[in-house]
């Protein structure tokens, strides 16, 4: 005669207080516990590339000004542009470039930027090319 003869045979406990779980809130119990919250965004932070500021020579800032002269020669035509200029990474040292186009419809020289019809602003300060 074994230990468990007079239970083995006896029906499965079904709880009349606690819902049976399903499968996945089941295996969910065995998920594995993150010891260390936020710790997987910080490394994948830490991994995003940045791109460093590049430093224009007296030449091509003088293109970019010229540039800006004519845009703003023409702002009654709205003239179209495709500016690429360099946004600095709120989070850490560097930033990106982007290039953006669109029809050009002020010259703030007091803030200096750009303002596109669609609203995009674009720091004069960052630009690297106008075309």
């Amino acid at each position: 005669m074994n230990e468990y003869d007079d239970i083995i045979n006896l029906p499965h406990h079904v709880s009349k207080k606690h819902p049976r779980l399903s499968s996945e809130q089941r295996a969910a119990q065995f998920a594995p516990f993150a010891a260390l919250t936020g710790y997987g965004d910080s490394i994948k932070e830490t991994a995003r590339i940045t791109e460093d500021r590049i430093e224009l020579d007296d030449e091509e800032k003088t293109k970019i000004d010229l540039k800006l002269q004519e845009i703003k020669l023409n702002l009654l035509n709205s003239p179209k542009v495709t500016i690429t200029y360099y946004i600095p990474d709120k989070k850490k040292l560097g930033g990106e470039y982007v290039t953006i186009s669109g029809n050009a419809k002020k010259i703030d020289m007091y803030n200096r930027k750009i303002i596109l019809e669609n609203k995009t602003e674009v720091l004069i300060d960052e630009i690297i090319e106008i075309i």
